[in-house]
């Protein structure tokens, strides 16, 4: 069946869409799922996005979109499923247009995220989109996942830097929705329907994106915090002082350090002694507000209330990069130590510290483990990610790996949270999908599902079952 499709592709299509069956389309950073396809293909342009779904169509062809492969959750990957096509966009990675007195730009869904957030401030303007991948990750595969990162607190996520889309439906229709306006009421809302659905209602090709300018101030700084319940006090100090000038509020158990000694030795941590929590603060103020001031002044205040016993103040740009270095590298440490089970989760604020609290004694009623929790506080997402002790390696916890992931998600659950805050449902979450999701909910994006892909041919196994 495949030879039959990739003759009717061959005759519609240059050669150089056709692509060597690379191990790098079949992986994923977690090393969870191994994929195959029949076909990989990397068009280059809309209109051959659109030719390769029209025969997927005609054919009943699964076709699985590929961005960067940066994915978390296992929707890029092909696993149990016959001859797929692999979709790449990286041929499509065009910055087609910039704007700058709209504050807008215009990005093929193969544009890496770096090469983004570089044409804006080429144009004067930021991206804000920020995410340790943002050296592979691609756009398309960002607003498919409604990608969030560190500067959600002040921007928002994906779906909130979009303004519009270009997009190729399951049978080679192309919605032509590449709109820039910010105020368009002209019927449903397709735009934030396609963001975030992973691939199973169309393949992103290009979209429209906001930017915003630099801050004419910017600054950073780690302050200790004695608790989880300080570092929400500290963040309303701080929005008190400064407004919506946090660009990122990003939280630090001591495990993380830790991790990074073990691993990373050549990474300089900002603590000769790690404390057990810490902030690191980003400010973006407007001219004549600076940063060191408001810190020092932020830290004062701090100190008195008994929110902080210590903080490094950035003095330069490069001690400002050493700080965020730390942040970015902790998922590389916990890589490298091995996690016996990962958690990206979201929760009312107020609910983070007696969650924080509760569950090392849930878990150690199942064994002992080592807990790195960090992440973007500001907005309530958490990375809550369970290691095995020193001398042991995951693979002597596989058994538990259930046990540990059905305890921390009902606890999320159980806060009116959710347990796909920013990497997705893929593969990975769907059972969870369905055992925590609404079943409304549910059934409506059956529904959608169903209409925009009637043979169920995108990104089969992805959200839902198939």
């Amino acid at each position: 069946m495949i030879s039959d499709v990739e003759n009717r592709l061959r005759a519609l299509l240059p050669e150089a869409t056709f692509r060597e069956k690379a191990p790098r389309y079949f992986e994923e950073p977690r090393g969870r799922y191994t994929g195959s396809a029949g076909l990989v293909l990397a068009p280059g342009s809309t209109e051959e996005v659109a030719e390769v779904l029209r025969v997927a169509h005609e054919t009943n062809t699964p076709v699985i979109p590929y961005g960067g492969g940066t994915g978390l959750v296992g929707g890029q990957i092909a696993e149990g499923i016959n001859d797929p096509i692999v979709l790449s966009v990286e041929h499509m990675n065009a910055i087609r247009a910039v704007h700058p007195s709209e504050n807008v730009l215009v990005a093929e869904a193969g544009a890496i995220l770096a090469d983004v957030q570089t044409a804006a401030r080429d144009a004067g303007r930021i991206f804000p989109l920020s995410l340790a991948s943002e050296g592979s990750a691609r756009i398309g595969g960002l607003l498919a996942t409604n990608a969030g990162g560190t500067g959600v607190l002040r921007y928002g996520n994906a779906r909130d830097l979009t303004l519009g889309i270009e997009a190729v439906l399951a049978d080679g229709t192309i919605w032509h929705g590449l709109t820039r306006l910010r105020k368009d009421n002209a019927g449903y809302d397709l735009r934030n329907l396609l963001i975030g659905s992973e691939g199973t209602l169309g393949v992103i090709t290009a979209a429209a994106l906001k930017l915003s300018p630099i801050p004419a101030e910017t600054g950073t700084a780690i302050f200790t915090i004695p608790s989880p319940d300080a570092a929400l006090e500290l963040l309303a100090f701080t929005r008190s002082q400064v407004g919506e000038g946090i660009s990122a509020f990003e939280l630090i158990n001591r495990q993380g350090f830790e991790f990074l000694a073990e691993t990373m030795p050549d990474v300089r941590l900002p603590f000769s002694d790690a404390p057990e929590w810490s902030v690191l603060i980003e400010l973006g103020l407007p001219r004549g507000l600076p940063t060191e001031a408001a810190f020092e002044s932020l830290f004062e205040a701090a100190l008195e209330a008994d929110l902080t016993a210590d903080a490094i103040i950035a003095q330069s740009e490069a001690q400002s990069q050493e700080l965020w270095a730390v942040r970015e590298q902790i998922p590389e440490a916990n890589r490298r130590i091995g996690s016996v089970s990962s958690h990206d989760i979201s929760m009312p604020l107020s609910e983070i510290p007696s969650f924080i609290r509760e569950t090392p004694a849930r878990l150690a009623e199942i064994g002992d483990f080592r807990i790195n929790c960090f992440g973007h506080v500001g907005d309530g997402n958490l990375h809550y990610n369970i290691f095995p002790m020193p001398g042991r390696s995951r693979a002597d916890h596989e058994n538990e790996r259930p046990a540990i992931k059905r305890t921390i998600h009902d606890l999320v659950h159980d806060r009116g949270g959710s347990v796909a805050a920013e990497h997705g449902v893929g593969r990975l979450k769907v059972e969870d999908l369905e055992r925590y999701g609404d079943p409304t909910l549910l059934a409506m994006m059956r529904a959608v599902k169903g209409a925009l892909d009637p043979q169920g041919i995108l990104n089969p196994g992805v959200m839902l079952r198939g």
